[in-house]
């Protein structure tokens, strides 16, 4: 059991964005000039890989997901090299899932038709709303009509395994003019839908000047109408703020909250590893990135190299580690899932969610570790009471 390591993901990060949004918290930087750094970029994300192969020698890549930022604003042809030079150094799964985030507003037919080439076979795109007065608040700089442009052009282009990201919960926005939205999105037909609540992030232009949000009684009402208009289209949630039609569920995530591994490589990119030495013993660690893209560029040429900092996973934090991914999930996990990734007995974490089972915030184990309805409702409540048990 010992030998088995999980399925492998590859992050890659880009930390510019045309303007920053005053909700956001990701590492993301507006740049210094008008153009991008790409060949200085291409460089610094192959020596930062370089310096992560011995953590992943031998093992096949299953999906790859390029975040921001806003990744659209780098050309196809950077993707095109990058993919080639990663593919020399890792195999790639048959029927890779490569994953690009793109925002209206920084795309175009062609565009679209050279990151289709590349190799890259799904589109998630950061429309957030379709409504000028939403947009506006959020700081984003597309209008509606351009979102839906972008889907049609990428439909064009060949993508057949689109997202579209919604956000609901908006300042001063009314549960029909969410609904509003998730109509406007269904009407585009998306393969996978991630609709989550607009929070209020440290570090953020909105945690400074918090703008008038929805009351918690119309933030309820949005939930349940809008749950409710997913399902009925035929997009089932199968994590707490996505929804996809059957078999269009993000393998990239899924592999997250599936407690698999992920190499994470560009600017504050962050992983998580594991290794078997050579007593057999089983070793997570999380890594993270350097975050500034100046300083991230000129590690490009520093024996240091590119890591920042990184946290090796105590066995008694282990539990608490793989319930935060996998309680996301409405299927829940398969608890053999436990053993053959920390290579740990069952034991140990049933006995760190025996409390959260008595309260019912659990359904019955031991073959699944899976949120009742209640405990999806109240998740971080769930995990604070696992974490409690420490």
């Amino acid at each position: 059991m010992a030998e088995v390591l999980p399925p492998l993901s590859l992050y890659i990060h880009t930390p510019w964005c045309v303007r920053k949004c005053p909700y956001c918290d990701f590492n993301s930087h507006e740049p210094s000039s008008r153009e991008l750094p790409e060949a200085a970029y291409l460089n610094a994300l192959l020596s930062d890989l370089d310096g992560d192969l011995h953590l992943a020698s031998g093992r096949e890549i299953q999906t790859i997901f390029i975040g921001g930022g806003t990744p659209s604003l780098l050309s196809p042809n950077f993707y095109d090299q990058l993919f080639k030079e990663i593919s020399f150094r890792l195999p790639f799964s048959s029927g890779i899932e490569i994953t690009l985030e793109a925002n209206p507003g920084t795309t175009e037919q062609q565009r679209f038709i050279g990151y289709r080439e590349a190799g890259i076979n799904r589109l998630s795109l950061g429309i957030q709303s379709f409504r000028p007065e939403q947009l506006s608040a959020l700081g984003r700089i597309h209008t509606g009509v351009e979102a839906i442009t972008a889907v049609q052009q990428a439909r064009k282009a060949g993508f057949d395994n689109l997202n579209i990201d919604l956000m609901h919960g908006l300042p001063q926005q009314t549960p029909v003019q969410a609904m509003e939205d998730i109509d406007q999105a269904l009407a585009l037909e998306p393969e996978h839908l991630s609709w989550y609540q607009l929070t209020l992030e440290p570090n953020t232009a909105f945690f400074s000047h918090p703008p008038v949000l929805p009351e918690e009684e119309a933030l309820w009402d949005i939930q349940e109408a809008g749950h409710q208009r997913l399902e009925q289209a035929g997009l089932r949630r199968y994590e707490i703020s996505a929804y996809a039609r059957t078999g269009q569920q993000s393998r990239h995530n899924i592999n997250y909250w599936q407690f698999g591994d992920y190499l994470g490589i560009g600017a504050g990119a962050h992983g998580k590893l594991t290794t078997v030495d050579s007593q057999g013993q089983r070793h997570i660690e999380r890594r993270w990135k350097t975050r500034q893209p100046e300083a991230y560029l000129r590690r490009a040429n520093d024996p240091r190299g590119f890591v920042a900092g990184k946290q090796p996973i105590a066995q008694e934090e282990l539990p608490l580690e793989f319930a935060m991914n996998a309680l996301r999930l409405t299927d829940g996990v398969n608890m053999d899932v436990w053993t053959t990734y920390t290579g740990l007995p069952q034991t140990v974490l049933l006995t760190r969610l025996q409390s959260a089972y008595e309260k019912g915030l659990l359904m019955e184990m031991p073959e699944k570790l899976r949120a009742s309805p209640q405990g999806l409702l109240f998740l971080n409540e769930l995990l604070a009471l696992i974490s409690d048990q420490r």
